[in-house]
Order: structure tokens, then C-alpha cells, then sequence
């Protein structure tokens, strides 16, 4: 059975309205032999120069080491894989660039390392700067000659950005602004050369950013900050005092750096989703791999339910993320690619197509940080005191983990932000998400439809299934938005579960379409695997939806109005009985007798 795309951009967000198809949507099965080689080469750096260095790393001991190994990636072409050619790098598309933070994302202190050089301190020259910024900084960024840091955050301005102090006065020359101000938890700050900073020009209502050089000077640094994990990573206070920067240095337009800095955030959020994906592989990897060599009761572990029932649900929640990560990135790229086709950007086609998928990459940056956290601790009770021991293969993972879910926005403004970005985009037009609702709640007062509808296709069950859970969502959530109207913004309980719900949606769809087109390639037995892995999934994500729609009902409605909207919930989050005892030993079996992660 052929594969065929269909035309036309999809919107983001769209998917809560849209029945997507499997055809539709990139999946990992289709990397080529470029990428795995990539990959591979991922691979190859972290064994060879990372893994045995990670005790050097974590020690701060040895300041030239970090900026040495990003040197070394910059040599193999790895800092430069987003940048153009014209200013010394490869340019490769979206979703090898994501394969890339993959491939360095179980390296710990590392990985914070490369993706703040090659994310945040890089991109806003890279989409932001004028022509002569760009051929000045990007080949040396390239290359790892310079090394960069992002300062946003300030004491009193974090989820807030725009409350900070940090001034820049424009000289009586106008030659230069002299910047004064303090910004903490800047990632790479010990060994950066150059600085993208955040801060207001004179009396500006709005914060403008700026490409500083450490050798402006008027530059000094508190000591490294202690922390919980990623104890290798240079974190560090940054204090400019008449600091001198050229007025040619000024990044955008004035007053436009809080734009600048939500788009980079958007990047920064899925490229964090795909370092947790690949975390999160190792942390399986290493647990299967313990589960089959660790003997209790002359067995090993792994043939115990218990340990079977953990590494069955690590692995759905490991593929369903990924197959989310990489649909997302291809919808990026083919809507960059029909903008550059088209030129009907307002602005650079990249961050055009970035800030329209800005929804599906907060849900990514959530959901890729939780999933590491859960998979990470399920991999140090496997690994049982073994797991606890900082001698052992999984403490350091369950340590660095955490800060996961607090970088690029945490993950409670993240969830904020997906429905507030939704329910925008509905107000402006760009999305229609009132028909539908309103359809909903005909359909609730409408009888039941009854038996089949004649679709026998292999994924027809978990589709219909599917649909029924937008359904339950466009119906709470419109239900609030009408009950509550303006009021709705101050209720973040509320929207807590509304974003829950929509997480849940695109996750656990994207896990069935994966499995789906992955049978069209490969044909059904060899993708039988997935599609038990995908059901495992969608049974979970029935359960978390059913749970935050409830609570959501319940805050908002009482009488007959809560006892219809639970009738249709009920109607709308319905599943056939499904052994997953059973599926999740099925995909434990595979994985322990491959001895690795292998759906």
C-alpha cells in the first residue's frame, strides 16, 4: 500500500478540530540513512568523550571542559546544523535537528550545555539579527570559536519577563548603550563570549535585546550556583555595570526583544521535548538491560509482573512522545517550506512556522519533561538500591531530570499557555473551534448513535475513540469559556485540566497514527508492536482526560447542568474493556529478550 501526503498547511492547534491522517504526519520509521547516521555520530561523541568524563563534568573542577567539548561538536558540524551555509553551517531540516538533541539528550550537564549554545544563545542572531550581525557571529558560533548564553531571567522577573530592570542608556554620542543590570541562572555564563540580553532602553514600556560581547567589559559574575542536577552545567549571576555595547548591536527592533524572546522559547520548548526523548531511552535502555541480569529468587527480575507492568508502561509513554516530537517537526518544516514558496511570511519563514505551532510545542515541552521524570523514577525503583546510589547508572538521570520541568517556561505557565494561545486563536479567527462546540452540544441532547458505522479499518476503534475525546474536550471547554467568559483567565485550576485534556488529545493521537502509518510501510505484522504499544497509550490518556474533565465540570457547574455534562462525558470518554496486563507484558517480552528498547 503506497504512501501519499496530502496538500494544503495544516494550523496548529488544528488537531483538536481536525481528524488527521496517518499519511499526514512524518514518523521516526521514516528516517533515511543520513539521519541515522547522525545519529549515530550522537551516539558515538556521548561514548567516547562524554559518559567517561561525566564524574570530571559534574565536579566544576575542570572549567576548561565543557567549552572543550562543545568545541569538539562544533568541529563534527554539530553546532552549526540549523545555521545557512553563507554563514558556515549546514542547514539541515527541522526534524534532524531534533534528531540531533535526541542523540545528546541522555548527557546530562552536556546536553544543557550544546542546547543553550545552539538554541537560545544562537537563534536570535540567527532569526533576529540584521545581515551584517549574522555574518559576524553565526560562522564563529558555527564553528564553536564563540560560545553563547541567553539572559532573560532577573530576580524579580521570571515567568514575568517583561518586569525587568535591566537599563540600557543610549550614550550622548549615540554611539553605544551603557547597560546596567543583574540577570541570574544564566546557563553557559561561566565561559560565554557572547551574551544575547534582555533589557529596556531608557524609559522603554518594553524590553529590547542586545548581542554583548564579554570583552565590552563592565561584565563580573557571582560564583557558580550550587544545584540539585545538572551539576556540570555553568550557571551563573551576571551583573553589567556601564557595560558598553555598540548601538550596532542592538538584536531587532526596539522594544520587540519580548517577541523575540517567546519565539526562541517556543524552540527552545520542543528542542528540550526531543533531549528528554532521548533521555528517556537510555533510562529504559539501562533498566531492561538490569532487569535481565539482576537475579532475585533464581530468576531475573525482568521475568516478574510487576517489573513488566513498569517497562510496558515506560515504553507507551516513550513512543507516544517521540511519535508527538516528529509529527510536530515536520508540521513546522512543510509550513517553513510552503512560506518560503509562497513568500507570504511577515517575517523570517522559520519563526513564522515556529509561532504557529507554539501550542503543540508547549504541549511537547510538558509532556517530554514528565515523561523523563516518571520514566527516570520507575528506572531507580527497577534498579532498587543500585537505583539510589550515586555509584550507580541512574541517580545522576533522576537528579538532572528535574530541572526539566522549570527550564523554557515551567510547566504550569506552559499548560497556561496552551489554552490561552487557543482560545486566542479562536477569538481572532485563525482557528474555528465555536461550530464544533456548538455541534457538541446539540449532540448531547441528541440519542446515541448505536453499533458500528461500518468502518472495519484496523485503527476505526481507536479513531472513533479519538474523536470522542475532542469531543469531551470542545464540550468542557466551551462550557467554560461560556459560564465564565472573562473570568475564566483567573481560574488556572481550570485551565490546568483544559490544558491536561488537550495534552492528552495530541499525544495519544499522534502514538495511533504513528502505529498506523508505520503498518502501511512495513506491513501489519511487523508493526503489530505498535499497535499494541499505542492502545496502551490511548487507554492511559482515556483515563487522565476522563479525570481532568470531571474536576474541570465539577468547579464550574451543579444541578442539571453537571448531571448533563457528566452524561456526555461519559458517552464521549467510553472504551471497550482492554487487557492490558497483558499488552504491557507482550512489549516488556519484546524488549527483555532484545535486551533494548525496541518497539
Amino acid at each position: 500500500m503506497s504512501i501519499t501526503t496530502k496538500t494544503g498547511k495544516i494550523k496548529g492547534g488544528e488537531f483538536l478540530i481536525k481528524e488527521t491522517e496517518a499519511e499526514e504526519i512524518f514518523i521516526p520509521e521514516e528516517w533515511n540513512e543520513e539521519q541515522h547516521l547522525i545519529a549515530q555520530s550522537c551516539k558515538d561523541f556521548l561514548q567516547t568523550e562524554v559518559y567517561p568524563k561525566l564524574d570530571k563534568i559534574d565536579s566544576m573542577e575542570y572549567p576548561d571542559l565543557m567549552p572543550s567539548l562543545l568545541k569538539k561538536t562544533g568541529q563534527l558540524g554539530l553546532l552549526g546544523t540549523a545555521i545557512p551555509e553563507k554563514y558556515g553551517g549546514f542547514f539541515m531540516d527541522f526534524n534532524t535537528n531534533l534528531l540531533i538533541a535526541e542523540g545528546l539528550g541522555s548527557s546530562h550537564s552536556f546536553i544543557v550545555a550544546f542546547s543553550a549554545h545552539t538554541g537560545i544563545g544562537t537563534t536570535p542572531i540567527l532569526y533576529f539579527g540584521t545581515e551584517e550581525q549574522k555574518s559576524k557571529y553565526l560562522p564563529k558560533l558555527a564553528s564553536g570559536e564563540l560560545l553563547s548564553a541567553y539572559c532573560l531571567t532577573e530576580p524579580d522577573a521570571g515567568s514575568d519577563a517583561n518586569a525587568g530592570k535591566t537599563k540600557a542608556i543610549l550614550s550622548e554620542d549615540k554611539k553605544y548603550y551603557l547597560l546596567n543590570g543583574q540577570k541570574m541562572w544564566i546557563t553557559n555564563g561561566g565561559f560565554a563570549d557572547i551574551l544575547i540580553v534582555f533589557a529596556k532602553i531608557e524609559n522603554d514600556k518594553y524590553l529590547s535585546a542586545f548581542i554583548v560581547e564579554k570583552k565590552f567589559g563592565g561584565i563580573t559574575m557571582n560564583p557558580e550556583e550550587k544545584k540539585m542536577g545538572i551539576k556540570g552545567s555553568s550557571t551563573r549571576q551576571i551583573f553589567f555595570n556601564d557595560c558598553k555595547v555598540p548601538v550596532e548591536n542592538l538584536l531587532g527592533e526596539r522594544e520587540k526583544g519580548f517577541k523575540i524572546a517567546l519565539n526562541i522559547l517556543n524552540i527552545g520548548r520542543i528542542k528540550l521535548a526531543a533531549a528528554t526523548l532521548g533521555g528517556s531511552k537510555v533510562a529504559i535502555q539501562k533498566s531492561i538491560r538490569y532487569a535481565n541480569e539482576r537475579k532475585q529468587f533464581g530468576k531475573s527480575i525482568g521475568s516478574f509482573g510487576a517489573i513488566k507492568h513498569k517497562l510496558g508502561e515506560m515504553a507507551s509513554r516513550i513512543y507516544a512522545v517521540e511519535s508527538a516530537i516528529y509529527r510536530t517537526g515536520q508540521y513546522i518544516q512543510d509550513f517553513y517550506n510552503e512560506l518560503l514558496d509562497d513568500n507570504k511570511a511577515d517575517s523570517d519563514p522559520a519563526m513564522s512556522a515556529i509561532e504557529e505551532f507554539a501550542i503543540e510545542c508547549a504541549i511537547l515541552k510538558v509532556h517530554g519533561s514528565e515523561v523523563l521524570d516518571a520514566v527516570v523514577d520507575e528506572a531507580v525503583q527497577i534498579h532498587g538500591g543500585m537505583g539510589f546510589s550515586a555509584e550507580g547508572p541512574i541517580e545522576r538521570g533522576y537528579r538532572d531530570s528535574r530541572i526539566n520541568r522549570i527550564f523554557e517556561g515551567t510547566n504550569e505557565i506552559n499548560r497556561l499557555v496552551t489554552i490561552d494561545m487557543l482560545l486566542k486563536r479562536a477569538m481572532k479567527g485563525h482557528l474555528d473551534l465555536m461550530s464544533p462546540a456548538l455541534q457538541v452540544q446539540k449532540e448531547l441532547t441528541s440519542i446515541p448513535e448505536l453499533g458500528s458505522n461500518g468502518d472495519t479499518s484496523l485503527f476505526a476503534t481507536e479513531k472513533k475513540i479519538l474523536r470522542n475525546l475532542k469531543k469531551a474536550g470542545l464540550m468542557v471547554a466551551g462550557a467554560a469559556v461560556q459560564k465564565l467568559m472573562h473570568q475564566l483567565k483567573e481560574e488556572q485550576e481550570i485551565l490546568m485540566h483544559l490544558a491536561e485534556i488537550l495534552i492528552e488529545i495530541y499525544i495519544a493521537e499522534s502514538a495511533i497514527l504513528r502505529a498506523e502509518k508505520s503498518i502501511l510501510l512495513k506491513g501489519q505484522k511487523a508493526g503489530d508492536p505498535q499497535i499494541t504499544v499505542s492502545k496502551i497509550y490511548l487507554y492511559r490518556a482515556v483515563d487522565i482526560i476522563t479525570k481532568s474533565a470531571k474536576e474541570t465540570i465539577y468547579a464550574f457547574t451543579d444541578g442539571d447542568e453537571q448531571r448533563m455534562m457528566l452524561l456526555g462525558l461519559k458517552r464521549f470518554t467510553k472504551i471497550d474493556p482492554y487487557n492490558l496486563k497483558e499488552a504491557r507484558r507482550k512489549i516488556a517480552d519484546i524488549m527483555l529478550e532484545n535486551n533494548d528498547y525496541v518497539i
